[in-house]
């Protein structure tokens, strides 16, 4: 519900759900925060679920010439993780970091510590990416249908990262369980990624129905 302050009188009704707060005579909006998949997640089809998870921080790590080693030791000392080699993640919990392209990793649910800036170059991202958590038994069949990327649990294990396709948006994809996946899209693409899953998911469901 938007509210407007009492003794004020009635505006153009917000866009966005909002309080109209009098400042010096003025009015100032106070926006409301929201997810990139807001109103659109949590989904459970077939016994598949779709959520958005909401990080504190989302950081683009990128070491500086010869520093890799001695980033690698000064985020093992600040956040307990190695940096992570090509198509892996590291960590646990809810702070982990994925290897998002050459020499780069996104450090995820903390902001980084002061001391990694001695040794890469760290960039705020967390308001450009969208963070999509899929889980079930069919989990590959559904993401089979969208992106190139050989799941198999055998070649794509847990701990592994890879940047690659969804459909046609560039995204991220970690194994994160024995059936579940972490995807990351960018933030304007978050609707989108929702649709096409959904509808893999619908699609896998329905085959599920026709061979029982």
């Amino acid at each position: 519900m938007w509210t407007i302050s009492e003794g004020s009188k009635p505006s153009a009704r917000c866009a966005t759900p909002c309080s109209l707060t009098p400042r010096e005579g003025a009015f100032v909006a106070n926006l409301i925060a929201k997810s990139p998949a807001d109103g659109l997640l949590p989904l459970e089809i077939g016994g598949l679920t779709l959520s958005e998870d909401s990080p504190a921080a989302i950081t683009a790590v990128m070491p500086f010439a010869g520093q890799v080693k001695p980033l690698s030791t000064a985020l093992k000392a600040a956040h307990g993780m190695t940096f992570p080699g090509p198509n892996r993640a590291t960590g646990s919990g809810e702070v982990k970091a994925y290897w998002s392209g050459m020499d780069q990793a996104f450090l995820i649910g903390t902001a980084p510590n002061p001391s990694l800036a001695t040794h890469a170059a760290l960039v705020d991202q967390t308001d450009a990416w969208a963070i999509l958590n899929i889980q079930g038994a069919e989990v590959e069949a559904v993401l089979a249908r969208l992106t190139p990327l050989d799941l198999n649990p055998s070649v794509f294990k847990r701990g592994h990262a890879a940047r690659s396709l969804l459909g046609h948006m560039s995204a991220l994809i970690a194994r994160s369980g024995a059936q579940s996946f972490t995807i990351l899209v960018f933030r304007s693409m978050a609707a989108t990624a929702v649709h096409e899953l959904a509808l893999a998911m619908k699609a896998v469901a329905a085959r599920a129905e026709l061979e029982h």
